[in-house]
């Protein structure tokens, strides 16, 4: 049971706290509004922000001193708590107002670093798509012979390539498939052992001279030489294979072409992928960045939407507590108003 007894509301009580409550509207005249507002520059510390903090930061004085006078107008402040109180949550919420403009502006830093090198990433990616593509190409032209045998340029094109992760998973798969296309017996480069002693002795007889004519003198059987040239022109290209490659015989050439042919396919295959995704990157260059590709490109990392996210609380659970706090001195003295004028009212 409360030990304060409850005051009886009269129509004379209700009445004074209608007087009471219409001497309390704060500022009416031009004078009385330009003192209030001239109530923040008692310590000094506001004048400052005022006058030199606020231009520095690029923010208008102006604005901030229509929300203090909104303030005053809303809370009609009597007393010095009431209205340094009202100038505390006026400063807050323009704390408030500063902050959400700085997460803006460093959003839009972001957006302008990004638009600045654009242009140029999505055209180092065309780029690398294109010479991709030329890459491959090439090799499917290599791989398209009938009797094809992997070659130790072809080999370490494909190993870059597998290398670059352009092709992911695929590459992987060209890559067994070249390496199941070499000689059968071969080194690890895919060399048969009679080509390479083949490959040694012609470097040896560069390197010393052997068995060269000297260039004034024709060789004795030119005519039997011209004759041997335009035969072998006349064998086909099958012929020369076999001839090259005697140790792979003509089941294991049958057996060979299914591989073959589906290298072949993959390499065709990932050509043409690489030239749509450069298409799709040029019509991206053209259209632009979507919404959501913008949201994204300014998204603060997780750390920083976090430091967002508390600081924003912290601001606002401070506006609560001022207003709670003013709205409830408020309640308090016209509570206490309203008994002086129910003790008057007895005597």
């Amino acid at each position: 049971m409360s030990l304060v007894k409850k005051p009886i509301m009269t129509e004379k009580k209700l009445a004074a706290i209608r007087r009471n409550q219409k001497l309390s509207h704060g500022p009416a005249t031009v004078e009385g509004k330009e003192r209030i507002g001239a109530a923040q520059f008692r310590h000094g510390f506001y004048a400052k922000a005022r006058e030199i903090a606020l231009p520095c930061l690029g923010e208008d004085p102006g604005h901030y001193e229509e929300l203090l006078q909104g303030l005053y107008e809303e809370f009609t402040p009597v007393g010095a708590l009431q209205e340094e109180l009202v100038i505390r949550l006026a400063r807050v919420l323009w704390l408030v107002d500063r902050y959400d403009r700085s997460q803006e502006g460093k959003a839009l830093r972001r957006a302008q670093e990004v638009n600045s090198g654009r242009e140029e990433r999505l055209h180092a990616r065309m780029m690398r798509f294109k010479i991709t593509a030329e890459r491959l190409r090439r090799l499917a032209e290599s791989v398209a012979e009938e009797h094809y045998v992997t070659t130790p340029e072809d080999l370490e094109k494909m190993k870059i390539l597998h290398e670059e992760g352009v092709l992911k998973d695929m590459g992987e798969i060209a890559l067994i498939l070249f390496y199941q296309l070499q000689v059968p017996g071969g080194d690890e480069n895919g060399l048969d052992p009679y080509e390479v002693a083949h490959r040694m002795a012609a470097q040896a007889k560069a390197i010393f001279g052997i068995g060269t004519n000297p260039p004034s003198a024709p060789p004795a059987n030119a005519l039997k030489v011209g004759a041997t040239e335009n035969a072998d022109l006349k064998v086909s290209a099958t012929s020369e294979q076999d001839k090259r490659y005697p140790s792979i015989s003509a089941a294991e050439w049958e057996k060979r072409e299914r591989p073959r042919q589906l290298l072949e396919n993959i390499l065709t295959r990932q050509m043409e992928v690489c030239e749509d995704e450069r298409k799709a990157l040029l019509r991206e260059s053209l259209k632009g960045p979507s919404p959501y590709e913008r949201a994204a490109e300014i998204a603060p990392s997780p750390a920083e939407a976090l430091l967002m996210r508390r600081v924003q609380d912290a601001n606002l659970r401070e506006v609560r507590r001022l207003t709670n706090l003013l709205l409830k001195i408020q309640r308090q003295e016209r509570y206490q108003q309203s008994l002086e004028d129910n003790n008057e009212g007895v005597v």
